[in-house]
């Protein structure tokens, strides 16, 4: 555990705290005008681990294997965790719009490590850094119409109308991001496809023959 994946663990510790700020916020004596706020807090503690832990493993070069896998893993989880939180009120997204999100990352994710598994890393795209960004964006958007909601100013319809737009337009570039990475590491997929379980050989037991025996047989 280098200190670059110390910090992609942030990632994942916020996610259940983000999740159970959002419902139990009363609880905890956080009211409507203050959790707003409070997330803002959380997401961007959790966006900041995502910008440094490459940085850093970069420069005091900690990149590893095992780093290549868990960072990613740990994106999916810390921004799906948020994108289901929403689904609760007041956001309350529809719940099958975060599946596209689910469906995605848990393709790719299996992908990427089965092919690291059998030795040959995917290339990263563009596209799949474009599309962490706009989720990012997205959630802080939601979380900045939470404020005029939480105010009066908006009433929730009108919270849960545009924050559903904005995670829509998320969703559909997921869906393109998510093409766009199996088309550019297709002959990967192929080479996957094609590759033959490994079969252990068998031994044949042979009889053994006795040769002193047969010698003294034929004399």
């Amino acid at each position: 555990m280098s200190l670059a994946n110390y910090i992609t663990f942030i990632r994942i510790f916020v996610s259940p705290i983000f999740l159970i700020v959002y419902i139990l916020h009363n609880s905890f004596g956080i009211s409507e005008l203050l959790l707003p706020y409070v997330l803002l807090f959380l997401l961007g503690v959790s966006e900041l681990s995502d910008a440094f832990d490459g940085y850093i493993a970069r420069k005091y070069d900690q990149v590893s294997d095992f780093g290549k896998i868990f960072d990613p893993m740990a994106d999916s989880i810390a921004r799906i965790s948020v994108m289901l939180t929403f689904t609760q009120p007041p956001v309350s997204l529809p719940l099958p719009l975060i599946f596209v999100f689910l469906y995605r990352d848990s393709v790719i994710s299996t992908l990427r490590t089965i092919c690291a598994l059998k030795g040959f890393a995917l290339a990263a795209r563009m596209s799949g850094k474009i599309k962490a960004v706009i989720q990012a964006i997205a959630a802080f958007c939601i979380i900045f119409l939470m404020i005029p909601e939480s105010m009066g100013v908006i009433s929730q319809t009108t919270l849960q109308f545009y924050s559903t737009l904005v995670i829509s337009f998320a969703a559909i570039y997921a869906i393109f991001s998510g093409a766009d990475y199996l088309y550019a590491n297709r002959s990967y997929i192929s080479r996957l496809l094609q590759m033959k379980p490994k079969t252990k050989s068998k031994k044949i037991n042979r009889p053994k023959i006795n040769l002193l025996k047969s010698s003294r047989e034929t004399n």
